[in-house]
């Protein structure tokens, strides 16, 4: 069974819409786990429909590693950004997470991702998803991760 962690902040509304969407297409397939940078978000997220949830910043530490999808907004893997929630250690170790990371590409304050089209937080929600369900639907021996049959 697949584990995809779903990683948000302040008020979790962004991982609740991700696991809403994701849990409309792995049924019982894949167990999805809510990680909070603070209590309200996980609990937000649990009540979106995660198999279970944890905040704060060792929960994340620890529960990535074990992840084979890890989602959320792309501040995630900043340090100090989403309003201090996310350390520089949680952001490294989001980054040298085993599991393949879909970062939703959304404004913050501290950075700008030029050449991205401006799109509304559900249509970012819908493409994260949905390259998710891509990824589960691929056959393991494609994915890039693990290499391919034909090298």
């Amino acid at each position: 069974m697949k584990r995809i962690v779903v990683i948000d902040g302040m008020g979790g509304g962004i991982g609740a819409g991700l696991i809403e969407k994701i849990r409309q297409f792995t049924g019982g397939g894949a167990e999805i786990i809510a990680l909070g940078a603070n209590a309200v978000a996980a609990e937000r997220m649990v009540k979106a429909g995660a198999a279970r949830g944890a905040s704060g910043e060792n929960a994340i530490k620890v529960s990535v590693a074990e992840a084979d999808f890890i989602l959320g907004p792309i501040g995630i893997v900043i340090g100090n950004s989403m309003m201090g929630e996310i350390s520089p250690a949680v952001a490294e170790t989001i980054l040298a997470a085993r599991g393949e990371r879909i970062l939703l590409p959304l404004k913050n304050e501290h950075f700008i991702l030029a050449g991205l089209e401006n799109q509304p937080l559900s249509r970012a929600i819908e493409n994260a998803a949905g390259l998710l369900r891509e990824r589960l639907e691929k056959p393991e021996s494609g994915d890039p991760r693990h290499g391919t049959q034909e090298e």
